[in-house]
């Protein structure tokens, strides 16, 4: 509409001025009176090809992916889009949200981005995963949440807790968030692509295996990541999904925590969160979280401590195919290490010599980590600080899986998650 008053602006004037000029010059009052009739004309044909010509362009300009730049339209634009009964929160939530900058984009821009989903990542508990890019070339993960239909609660709240976490969060080793879609069809995350995928096909693939130098540098930067959330986010943030498949790789296999939709932004201190439901996945969720008992940050301390043992044998934590004593990895460890005899789990890793001393040293951080009280845990940034040997390591003060069996056919739901060699083996 703007385009077509700056053409009426410039044209009506013009016309008028002819008109005047004409009609002074003419004496006959039916040919002013026809000539009168015939600009009118000309001008309703001006106003009607400007206005045409403005709609053109509005619709082109909607085809158009959404600038990284936000402005107080948007918030027009989330209820105009959005006609859903009882959403209203949900459009505030994401009017906020905006401000930080996310760009906002439809279900027709992500048919655009992948390629109409050509080429699925992965898939997890929430949603499926897919290559996608920018028109100008950039490369994306587009994480399509499932359950779309607006009814379904729990992916509403975990759509808004990865947006709303991410959001607020910006660290070296976070993944980026670009933008979300939020309609009636459609709910999903578009981050930014990580070249080498995720850490687990480094671990657990015989093929893809990397030197455990780089392997400990990938384990420092989550921890900072973790360490980051915890103590250093304006609002402490848990986790509770802590695992090598949420420990994502760029091209220099720098890591990126990811996968915050079962995030909880919590306040500062001890004080237990309020949890709807279990959380995590089994073989790297704490017990708390499996039991009724109550659950704090350290929560993300034992998840953490269970990635490090695999990082160290570069093996799933729970292996059938070997012997008895070894099936279960950090109960293993805990026994060579009670015995004396942590040499014996050094070997058994295939640690280079150049990094043994490292290797023993990841091994008494992770048998801290996962003490079977949250309290005897250490915090993440004590954690970080003796992966980089400038804290000194205190003694182990008890069997950290007193409490578990280390018999197989007494498994519980936090002790075992992935089995190596079994026909139920997974990468959840």
């Amino acid at each position: 509409m703007v385009s077509s008053m700056f053409c009426t602006s410039q044209l009506i004037p013009l016309l008028l001025l002819n008109a005047s000029s004409s009609s002074s010059s003419r004496s006959s009052p039916v040919e002013v009176h026809e000539l009168w009739h015939l600009l009118l004309i000309v001008i309703a044909i001006l106003i009607i090809k400007c206005v045409e010509k403005t709609k053109q362009q509005s619709v082109s300009a909607e085809e158009q992916l959404p600038t990284v730049t936000a402005t107080s339209s948007h918030g027009s634009t989330l209820s105009k889009d959005l006609t859903v009964v009882d959403m209203e929160p949900i459009y505030n939530f994401l009017e906020d949200i905006e401000k930080e900058k996310p760009m906002r984009f439809t279900p027709h821009h992500l048919v655009h981005l992948t390629n109409n989903y050509a080429e699925k990542l992965g898939s997890g508990g929430f949603g499926v995963v897919y290559r996608g890019r920018f028109p100008n070339g950039v490369k994306v993960a587009v994480k399509v949440l499932h359950g779309t239909t607006t009814s379904d609660k729990r992916a509403e709240e975990q759509f808004m807790a990865e947006i709303g976490t991410i959001c607020t969060t910006s660290h070296a080793n976070l993944v980026r968030l670009y933008g979300f879609c939020f309609d009636k069809i459609t709910k999903a995350l578009v981050y930014e692509y990580m070249e080498k995928g995720s850490l687990d096909q480094y671990l657990f693939n015989p093929n893809d295996r990397i030197e455990w130098g780089k392997l400990r540098e990938i384990a420092i930067g989550a921890a900072k990541a973790i360490r980051y959330l915890h103590e250093e986010h304006e609002q402490r943030v848990v986790h509770y999904d802590i695992k090598p498949g949420n420990i994502l790789l760029d091209a220099d296999f720098t890591p990126r925590v990811s996968d915050l939709g079962l995030a909880k932004l919590c306040d500062r201190g001890d004080a237990p969160v309020t949890l709807t439901g279990a959380r995590g996945t089994p073989g790297y969720a704490a017990p708390e979280l499996w039991m009724p008992l109550p659950v704090t940050h350290k929560c993300d301390v034992y998840s953490f401590g269970m990635v490090l043992f695999e990082i160290l044998g570069r093996r799933r934590n729970l292996d059938v195919r070997r012997g008895e004593r070894r099936e279960w990895y950090p109960r293993w460890a805990w026994q060579k290490h009670e015995e004396g005899d942590l040499e014996s789990v050094i070997a058994d890793s295939g640690v280079e010599s150049k990094y043994q001393d490292k290797a023993r040293t990841m091994c008494r951080v992770a048998l801290l980590c996962v003490q079977h009280h949250p309290e005897s845990r250490p915090s993440m940034n004590s954690v970080v600080r003796m992966l980089e040997e400038e804290e000194e390591i205190i003694a182990v003060p008890w069997d950290p899986f007193r409490c578990a069996s280390s018999s197989a056919s007494s498994q519980t739901p936090w002790s075992f998650g992935a089995v190596e060699g079994s026909s139920n083996s997974s990468r959840s």
